[in-house]
């Protein structure tokens, strides 16, 4: 795929979730969206390819942190719900925590087993405050429910 199909791809995206601000996109731009965060993330681990070690397995990490938290927006945009922005939240602490983990692979001894340590207490913090987002959101929604 050449640099100029890539940003093609990219700008298909940005004018679909652009416009998916302000109504839910159709099928049809969900699914070409889908495919341009595919693509993207293809090229994005391409990339990664020249790299060796430690730095190529964070630049994949990376890639694919992207590309799954960009599949949560989009299929938040596509399907409002908590729930779905609850997976966009989780899919963001899920992308820190593995390119997280990977940097620590960089360590040894005490200081691995203590960047693992935070990396996994960040996870779950934000997990947790993910999990809280999502309860305060829906006890919104059936305050407001009950006043109608």
């Amino acid at each position: 795929m050449n640099r100029s199909n890539v940003f093609l791809l990219t700008a298909m995206f940005l004018a679909i979730s652009g416009s998916a601000l302000a109504e839910t996109p159709s099928k049809a731009e969900y699914k070409t969206a889908k495919e341009a965060i595919e693509a993207q993330y293809k090229v994005d681990k391409t990339a990664c390819a020249s790299m060796s070690g430690n730095v190529k397995d964070i630049c994949i990490e990376e890639a694919k942190g992207r590309e799954s938290v960009a599949k949560a927006e989009l299929k938040a945009k596509y399907e409002p719900s908590n729930e779905a922005r609850y997976e966009v939240l989780a899919a963001k602490a899920d992308a820190a925590y593995e390119v997280a983990k990977e940097k620590c692979d960089d360590l040894s001894g005490d200081a691995k087993r203590a960047c693992n340590k935070e990396a996994k207490s960040t996870h779950e913090a934000a997990l947790a405050e993910a999990k809280s987002s999502e309860k305060t959101a829906e006890a919104r929604q059936d305050a407001a429910s009950s006043k109608r």
